[in-house]
């Protein structure tokens, strides 16, 4: 197809505005897919996604649509809304030349559209505002299209007013795109240049490549080239999404699609490189994508020591999918071999440690989640800390610098007070408040990451009552009274349970987290001290009393010397297990303290 009649383009918005079910109506409306196989969040096809209502990975599919008799190509990519999935949003954002960008007609404009709408102004694609659910009783499409003009600075006077569910006008969303959304530009005779934006694992087909194709022409057949790693394949079979993967013999410049070429090493394939054919040397790479800033770390340890190899295949077939997941072997004392893995937030490290153990069958414990620290050394340099067990004692270094986020908080202005609130409590400090409308603010706020992750979107969702939203950005470290919060058993630190706190934070911290494992860790035949410490002072403790067996039951009356020789030999063999027993910590332990629970 000639390239002035290819449109490619994503739809962004916020978490529940709409953006799975108008994918579905254009699916239905251009034929892609007969009503029999219709179903609710038809590109969803992670379990995951399913049950949560959420969408967890981009997913592309080519459409076709007709205009006053021409036949246009559109290929949707579909993108997630929620924050920790940004880099997602990022990759498709680069694949296309324009973004309809969804905004619910009851609830407004969220967090989240605005930082995704800023994506899309910082690619300079071409967004065309749209207007979800305008069919419910509560809609307030001109007050939400005013919000968007004073919080974007995009002209929405016009804004498409639709409802995604019933079909409404989603036929003049498609025309819109097809009059405003740019042609790809590109040579189809030019040498090949596609940039690989998604992989996934098939067991039977090996590694297969989504790509868009910058320039050139890719045929069935070709002897391909990865440009950064130098590895050639054979195009075995190549075709497009629609939205079931279907075969074709040619993919030309501006169109989406996949590749396959039974690639068996994960490691072959990187995300953001540039595929091209054996024949051209001096190819151009295509741009890439900005390496993923990791901000959340936590450790897998497998339950059984015996499934650590399969731990690790498990994380490198997701890490091929999901580009934003590092990871790298650790051992702790206490939980073993396992891995220290990094995430872009707390959705995130959750989805991946729920698809390990559905995908993969493999049964884990997870430390804490904690983020990265950074420490300025005596001699000027500085090193990254990712976990409380590498950072040194303090004498070693001379400060210690957490992350600070700008945290922009939407909600109703009356929950304003209730909000500041909780951010002066995060030890938060106040940027600027801005009014959208009569009846919403946004609130920002610098604020250390580790607060966020510990419970502070928690609190805001309860104190606004599900109606406040957060998007946050990485800002910059700064040092503060940052302490490392041991905890001891029976005089053994226990590394997996260390982290690094504000010193105001650390005996409540402490206390908590021995009150919790006093509850969980069964009594042994010696007392079991808990002990919460931060550099050589303790500052809480707990302890489980010992397990104590009556050995003067079998002493009838009789000599009193007889039953005092019995106790005395009882006390002399707990001194002595105390000295030499190890205490037995179950898993449950474990993850009552890192679960919260």
């Amino acid at each position: 197809m000639d390239t002035k009649h290819i449109r490619n383009f994503s739809i962004i918005a916020h978490i529940d505005h709409g953006k799975s079910t108008l994918a579905d109506r254009m699916l239905e409306l251009t034929g892609a897919v007969e009503l029999r196989d219709m179903q609710a969040q038809l590109l969803d096809d992670m379990p995951l996604e399913r049950e949560r209502g959420i969408t967890i990975k981009a997913h592309a599919v080519t459409i076709y649509h007709v205009k006053d008799g021409e036949r246009y190509q559109l290929n949707l990519i579909d993108t997630p809304g929620h924050v920790d999935f940004n880099y997602e949003v990022q990759k498709s954002l680069q694949a296309c030349e324009g973004a309809v960008l969804l905004v619910d007609a009851s609830q407004g404009v969220e967090a989240q559209t605005v930082a995704n709408a800023y994506l899309a102004i910082e690619e300079e694609l071409e967004i065309i505002p749209v207007l979800n659910k305008v069919d419910l009783a509560h809609a307030r499409p001109d007050e939400i299209a005013e919000e968007i003009e004073n919080s974007l600075a995009i002209e929405a006077t016009d804004a498409i007013h639709i409802s995604a569910k019933t079909g409404k006008n989603v036929n003049l969303v498609l025309d819109t795109i097809v009059d405003r959304v740019p042609a790809p530009t590109g040579d189809p005779s030019a040498p090949l240049q596609a940039l690989i934006f998604d992989a996934v694992y098939d067991e039977y087909r090996g590694v297969i490549v989504y790509l868009r194709i910058f320039n050139g022409t890719l045929t069935k057949r070709d002897l391909t080239r990865m440009v950064k790693s130098g590895k050639q394949y054979e195009a075995v079979e190549i075709g497009r999404f629609s939205p079931k993967m279907t075969p074709t013999d040619t993919l030309k410049a501006g169109e989406v699609g996949y590749v396959v070429s039974n690639i068996k090493k994960l490691g072959d394939v990187k995300v953001g490189d540039t595929l091209t054919l054996a024949k051209f040397r001096d190819v151009e790479p295509v741009p890439g994508y900005e390496e993923p800033q990791h901000m959340v770390f936590a450790d897998f340890y497998p339950t059984n020591p015996g499934d650590f190899e399969h731990l690790r295949d498990a994380l490198e077939t997701l890490a091929l999918s999901d580009s934003s997941l590092s990871f790298f072997p650790e051992s702790s004392d206490a939980l073993g071999f396992g891995f220290r893995c990094g995430f872009l937030g707390l959705l995130h490290m959750e989805i991946i440690q729920q698809r390990l153990e559905r995908e993969h069958d493999i049964d884990m414990i997870q430390t804490a989640p904690s983020v990265t620290y950074r420490i300025s050394l005596a001699d000027g340099t500085e090193q990254e800390i990712h976990s409380p067990g590498q950072l040194p004692s303090p004498d070693h270094f001379e400060e210690l610098r957490e992350p600070i986020v700008r945290a922009s908080m939407m909600m109703p202005v009356e929950y304003i007070g209730a909000v500041m609130q909780i951010s002066n409590d995060h030890r938060g400090i106040f940027v600027r408040q801005e009014h959208l409308s009569t009846t919403r603010v946004n609130l920002v706020f610098d604020i250390p990451l580790a607060e966020i992750i510990y419970d502070f979107y928690d609190k805001l969702k309860s104190s606004t009552r599900g109606y406040g939203t957060l998007n946050y950005d990485i800002i910059d470290f700064k040092a503060d009274d940052l302490v490392k919060l041991k905890i001891l058993v029976n005089g053994k630190e226990v590394d997996a349970l260390s982290s690094i706190v504000h010193r105001s934070q650390a005996e409540y911290r402490g206390r908590q987290t021995l009150k919790k494992l006093r509850k969980e860790i069964p009594r042994h035949l010696f007392e079991v001290r808990l002990q919460a410490g931060v550099g050589s002072k303790i500052i809480a403790r707990e302890s489980i009393a010992a397990l104590r067996k009556d050995v003067t039951a079998k002493c009838y009356g009789g000599d009193i010397t007889r039953k005092r020789k019995l106790l005395e030999k009882q006390k002399a063999g707990k001194r002595r297990m105390r000295q030499v027993g190890n205490v037995d910590i179950p898993q449950k332990a474990f993850l009552s303290v890192l679960g919260g629970e």
